[in-house]
This record gives C-alpha cells, structure tokens and sequence, in this order.
C-alpha cells in the first residue's frame, strides 16, 4: 500500500487561518469564545496516558501542545501556550512558542500561559457573552464562573464581565459539514481501516486469543502512519459479540464461533468506525448465515436511504421496522408488527441506534435534532450505518442453535445527494467474500 498522501507532520497555516476567520465572523461584537486544549491524563501514579489534543481546539489551530488556551472575539484572536523552556523540552520535546505560534496562525497576540492568571480579567472585560464548553472540566468552569462574578462586581466602574454562558453551537454546526480536505483524510483513515480488518479476517484461527487480533488490527494501523485505534478496539469472539461495548478482548478463539470486530484507524485527527463479522474457521453455519444476510440487507437498504433531505431518525426507524418485521417471520417475536413496534420488544434483539455522526471524534459532534424534528441529512456529513442483531447466550426461549450470535455490520457513509458514498465499501463484507479470504 502506498503511504497516505496527505502527512500528518504538516502544517497548513492557511487552513487554519481560514477556520479561525469563519468562526470569528459568527461572533458579534460583546462575544467571546474560549477553548480549552487538552491536559495530559494520568494513567497511574506518574505515568501519563498518550496525549491526544482536544478535537475543538485542533480543529480551530492545529496546534498539538497541552494546556494551550484560544481566545476569540469578533475583532481579535489569540492564544496562551507552553513558553519555551530548554531545560523541559530536553525531556518532553520541542515547544513551539509563543512567537513561532502568533506567526504559524497569524493572530493578534500570544501569551505564555502562566500569563493566563493576571490577563484573564482584562480577556473577558467589557464581553457580555462568552461561548466555552460548559460541564467539561469542572476546574475550569470554576475558575470562569469566578471571574464572570469577580467582574459583574465591577459594575459601579462602569465596567462589565460576561453575564451569560453559552454553548458554542456553531463550532460544531462548522464540523458536522466536512469541507474536501476533510473528506480525503477520512479516506485514508478508511483505507488504513481496511487493510487491518482483512488482515484479521485472513490470519484469524482457532486457538488464537482475542487481544492477538487487537495487536494485529493495531500493527497494521501504525504501519501507514496513523497513531491506532480511534477508539478502543471491540475485538468479540462468540458470545462476547452480544456486549455492545466488549472491551476485555481476552478470550480465546473458538471452532465454530464468529468474531465481530468493530475498529477504525485515527489518521491525522479524523477517525474510520467499521464493524465486520467472520467465523473464526473457515466457513458461516447455517443458523449464522440466517442472522448475518438479514442484518447486511438491512444495513445495505439502510444506506441506500442516507440521502439528502431525509431526516436522520427515519433511517433508524426503518431498519428497525425492517428487522423486528424478520423476526417475527423468523418466530423469535409473537404478535403483530404494529405490536412489537409499540411495546418496543425488538430490543431484546437490536438495542442501539442505526448510526451516528462521524468525523474528528467517532461520536461526532452536531445536533441530531432542530426544533424538536430529527434533523434532515446534509450533503457532506459523514454518518455510520450500522444495524445489528443480539441473540442472548443465556436466553432458553432462544432455539440453542442462535445463542450467543451477535452480528452488526458498519460502514462510513458520505452524504452526497441522492447517491450516499460508502467510504468503507472496499472491506469485505459479502459472505463469500468473508470466506474467500479465509482459503
């Protein structure tokens, strides 16, 4: 495979630029937005998690140091970052600078961020609205709300701090919509996506562990230049398929089982979430080639109506009429279609939803409804598609045959007019094709 055309070590200034100019001309004059970049977690005592920045703030500035602070207003932008410090950059790398980052994104002023205490009055001075995301650190929110109340207490001089605290709605309305840039880079997280599913499909055998696949999976991503997984690896063999968020991947592979692997490669900030099923042999048995065609016809007839204008809860409801209407043919529901719609009993087979935005974060941001109505699907919105079926292993009103058969199938969908692009169709999927590879 050829690398990826786009590198991860570059750095477009002017597509950086052009995101702060937009979102600052949202901003009237009184306004101000503050993001937050992200802090390095701890994972135990002294060792810290690998960081990963803060999807807002690397959508707005590209910038991938720690603790970094973004201040924008109608007329002004800038930032506090890490200063440049030898001595820390000698164990924790190079730092770019207050001076080398005013230039990279053309801002009006840098500070260093222990700046940030005696300057942070005089940057919510005189704005009576101030957009920052609320709830997602509570020191933070501490820490504004104090100054917002320090400063309302300023009134007799005339002077004024924000009164009202805002989500800001339209950073993420700005990312729901993915610009051609973006578009190329999902690309080549699906096409490094794809190369570790097939990989696993191939090399997958009975006595193998689950936690080998999840090495496989994470080797491959690595190899093209991604940094792994975009969220943790689901790598569900047997019943293990039947946890929607299996994460233990410690169990060994059994003759006869199925393996549901739900895993997309990060590549340069913008992550893949593909789902595929395989039997851990070489063929399907009957009753799992029964569950599996049902759920890739609904997941096909599902994209298929991922079109332009069409409200984004329909095709959920659709698939899910569409299955609890197959297993009541199958016997696995009694009663009435209508019935089993309205006393929801469906869910003891398929209790998720149909699919999810997709772009930075694998649950993008974006509002799924607009005044109450589930909002209608967007040319360049990119959205999962992702039935399943769950057959409880302990359930014994289930024939013994389909105990423990969890299969959801998952692609990334493009919204594009009337004729939905799967970013994700080049992994295999069809059953022959599933076990062609298994030859």
């Amino acid at each position: 495979m050829k690398q990826p055309t786009l590198k991860t070590n570059e750095f477009d200034s002017n597509l950086y630029r052009k995101r702060i100019q937009k979102i600052q001309k949202k901003l009237k004059s009184g306004e101000i937005l503050i993001v937050f970049a992200a802090n390095h977690k701890i994972r135990n005592r002294d060792v810290e998690y690998k960081f990963r920045q803060n999807s807002d703030f690397y959508y707005l500035t590209g910038i991938k140091e720690e603790d970094s602070i973004f201040i924008l207003t109608s007329v002004a932008a800038g930032m506090f970052c890490l200063p440049k410090d030898k001595e820390k950059e000698i164990w924790t790398g190079i730092r770019l600078g207050k001076d080398q980052i005013k230039s990279m994104l053309g801002l009006d002023f840098t500070y260093d961020l222990s700046d940030w205490d005696k300057q942070k009055s005089a940057i919510l001075l005189g704005n009576h609205t101030l957009y920052y995301f609320f709830g997602e650190n509570p020191d933070r929110d501490r820490e504004l709300l104090t100054e917002c109340k320090t400063l309302s207490e300023r009134a007799r001089e005339g002077k004024f701090g924000p009164h009202r605290i805002e989500h800001p709605y339209f950073l993420h309305e700005e990312r729901l919509t993915k610009s051609k840039e973006e578009i190329q880079i999902l690309k080549n997280a699906a096409e490094i996506t794809k190369f570790g599913h097939m990989r696993i499909m191939r090399e997958s055998k009975p006595g193998m562990y689950e936690y080998e696949l999840e090495a496989l999976l994470e080797q491959e991503y690595l190899k093209y230049g991604s940094i792994g997984g975009g969220y943790g690896h689901i790598v569900a063999s047997g019943k293990n398929a039947c946890i929607l968020h299996y994460v233990n991947n410690d169990e060994k592979l059994l003759d006869g089982d199925l393996v549901l692997v739900d895993s997309g490669a990060e590549w340069n900030y913008y992550t893949a979430d593909v789902t595929r099923v395989f039997p851990v042999g070489k063929r399907f048995s009957e009753p799992q080639k029964t569950v599996y065609e049902v759920v890739l016809y609904a997941q096909k007839n599902a994209i298929r109506q991922s079109v332009v204008s069409v409200p984004f809860n329909e095709v959920h409801e659709k698939t899910v009429r569409f299955l609890a209407d197959c297993l009541r043919e199958m016997g696995f529901l009694k009663g009435s279609l209508d019935e089993i719609l309205e006393k929801e009993t469906y869910k003891k087979f398929y209790m998720h939803r149909t699919g999810h935005y997709l772009g930075m974060d694998v649950h993008d941001v974006g509002r799924y409804y607009l005044d109450g109505k589930s909002r209608p699907l967007k040319d360049g919105q990119v959205v999962t598609v992702e039935p399943g079926l769950y057959f409880d292993p302990t359930d014994e009103s289930i024939p013994k045959e389909f105990r423990g058969i969890g299969i959801r199938i998952e692609d990334d969908i493009l919204i594009n007019g009337k004729d939905p692009i799967n970013l994700t169709e080049f992994i295999p999927k069809e059953i022959s094709e599933i076990e062609a590879l298994k030859l």
